[in-house]
């Protein structure tokens, strides 16, 4: 859009089918001299207020996490001096957040090679060196989910009872339709009535298809099942629930490579993805969670859920440390909105936000 050097007001129309056209049909833009709007602009200050609302609500729900980052370090970090002390008050606030014992020992082991190295005095130099080592943890794991060229893309959820699995994927259904791919759901939690229940109703809410027998069923029967309808519909995404299990339940973990040997009788790189889903405020259990479901079967990606309320949300540091798996998303809450794509710079600026 252009002005001819006469006109002072531009109207830009844009067809319906096009990008944000569903929330903005016109633009009707005044200026006092010849100039033109950049709409690339308009769509970097739209992504601006995406991004800032997220980054608002995240520190809303990361508050007791960042108390330990924030307040409690900066309160370390507002002395002048650099000594064992201070390490030794890092080190507690770390802990303190469940980072962990063998990732903060790695985080204080830099901190004190780079103040030895350049010699530093500075607490502003040394908090700033703080960050970046966190900040470098997290990017590791900065891998967002990529929905490759396989019909159906097969995602596979695991996890212990009650750390939002069966939500968890039906918000991920939802985000997938929102980027207008076919999803199907399997309901292969056989276990618990309550489990097919719920899965059926994130399945009528988005209209989704739901593969489910009845209670008690073979979990691997109804996946494989939910494979061939997926294939024969050409379905794109295919998410499977699966029964939650302790990590330290032999039989019941046994059973998830029974489902990964059936599914492959189908389709020989299923599962695509098998995502691990951990509660937040379980700790550093969490951490034994995902080392013994790695063991059993190879994760390829975590969601972290319930960040909202716990001062255990540094967890996700040791993970990341540890198994250097891809985390997908975080969930700070019930609603669909309150799971999101991880982003680990947004992520530490808010744990670090006062």
């Amino acid at each position: 859009m252009g002005s001819d050097g006469n006109d002072h007001k531009s109207n830009i129309n844009l067809d319906k089918s096009d990008g944000i056209n569903n929330q903005l049909t016109s633009i009707e833009t005044n200026y006092a001299t010849p100039n033109t709007v950049s709409i690339n602009q308009q769509y970097h200050n739209q992504n601006n207020k995406v991004r800032d609302g997220w980054l608002s609500k995240l520190k809303r729900s990361l508050v007791n996490t960042s108390h330990h980052f924030s307040s409690g370090l900066m309160r370390l970090f507002s002395s002048t001096k650099i000594d064992n002390h201070l390490f030794d008050q890092i080190e507690t606030q770390l802990l303190m957040a469940d980072v962990g014992f063998e990732t903060t020992k790695k985080i204080l082991d830099s901190l004190i090679t780079y103040v030895d190295h350049n010699k530093i005095k500075n607490t502003d130099a040394l908090y700033s060196k703080l960050r970046a080592d966190m900040t470098a943890i997290l990017s590791l794991v900065n891998k967002p989910l990529v929905i490759e060229n396989k019909k159906p893309f097969i995602i596979l959820m695991v996890g212990v009872n009650g750390a939002g699995k069966t939500t968890t994927i039906g918000k991920i259904a939802h985000q997938y339709q929102v980027e207008k791919k076919s999803v199907m759901l399997a309901a292969g939690d056989t276990f618990r009535a309550a489990a097919v229940e719920q899965l059926q109703a994130w399945g009528e809410l988005n209209n989704i298809p739901v593969v489910a027998q009845h209670t008690g069923a073979d979990s691997a029967s109804v996946i494989f099942d939910s494979i061939q309808s997926a294939k024969a519909r050409g379905i794109d995404v295919l998410i499977a629930d699966t029964s939650g299990r302790l990590q330290n339940n032999v039989s019941l973990m046994e059973e998830l490579k029974k489902i990964v040997r059936v599914m492959k009788k189908i389709d020989i790189e299923a599962p695509h993805e098998v995502m691990l889903t951990i509660d937040a405020g379980t700790g550093q259990n969490a951490v034994q969670q995902a080392l013994l479901f790695n063991k059993t079967i190879k994760i390829t990606g975590i969601t972290l859920t319930k960040l909202d309320g716990t001062a255990k949300g540094g967890v996700i540091f040791a993970i990341a440390d540890q198994f250097k798996i891809p985390i997908r998303y975080i969930s700070i809450g019930e609603r669909i909105s309150d799971l999101r794509a991880f982003n680990s710079n947004i992520f530490v600026e808010a744990i670090f936000s006062l």
